[in-house]
């Protein structure tokens, strides 16, 4: 194993165990959520390469059932050209293929309720500390509210860990981002119909204008009742 790839072993170790250290209070709209969720059919690719955006966008399209690999995942991508690119090639591949791009606010309480609805997302955070701190890509796809505990696709794990802190804190350090990738019919739990509109838009800039129109009128029914 290559020492950069020993660093990255020892970050996401080091992320694990300091998520042991301290509990966070939870806000009542996530303690009305199930104790624990865990999406056991989201699929795995073990692909690290590019941050694990590669793998991770693979899993989010493999789980709309679109026949795909990391590796045409990151053709698609145009990498390693455009790997400074990374997170506007993501919505571009996710609309080219006819999906919405949903952005989550940067608030635990609305990711543990898009995976209680059975809807895995795309998040970046920083795995480790300090020095040996480095941006990675991974799909959540469960949680253990009385462990406070989150559960990840994520580089060669099918099954990271790491704690509610930990991770608040990594996530925050990389910017906050987060994504669901949606079918034109498939609205987020408690969607934020602003949100959803523009992901329409988007996918409409890219050539689907089909599928946008179907995506605002799904809006649209929630919005009437």
């Amino acid at each position: 194993m290559s020492r950069l790839s020993l660093l990255v072993v020892f970050a996401w170790a080091v992320t694990l165990l300091s998520g042991c250290q301290s509990q966070l209070d939870l806000p009542s709209e996530v303690r009305r959520l199930p104790e624990r969720v865990e999406l056991n059919g989201v699929p795995f690719f073990a692909e690290p390469a590019y941050m694990g955006v590669p793998g991770g966008l693979a899993v989010m399209l493999s789980q709309q059932g679109v026949v795909t690999t990391p590796g045409l995942v990151a053709k698609q991508l145009r990498l390693p050209s455009e790997e400074s690119r990374l997170e506007q090639g993501i919505v571009r591949v996710a609309n080219d293929n006819g999906f919405l791009v949903y952005p989550l606010r940067h608030d635990l309480g609305e990711l543990l309720v898009q995976v209680a609805a059975g809807y895995p997302a795309l998040v970046r955070f920083n795995a480790g500390l300090g020095w040996v701190s480095s941006p990675r890509y991974g799909v959540l796809v469960g949680y253990d509210r009385a462990q406070q505990q989150l559960l990840f696709r994520a580089g060669a794990s099918k099954r990271w860990v790491v704690g509610f802190d930990a991770f608040e804190s990594g996530w925050q350090e990389a910017g906050g981002w987060a994504v669901l990738i949606q079918a034109p019919r498939q609205l987020p739990a408690e969607v934020d119909l602003l949100r959803w509109q523009a992901a329409a838009d988007q996918l409409d800039r890219a050539g689907q204008a089909q599928l946008a129109k179907e995506a605002r009128e799904t809006g649209a029914r929630v919005q009437g009742r």
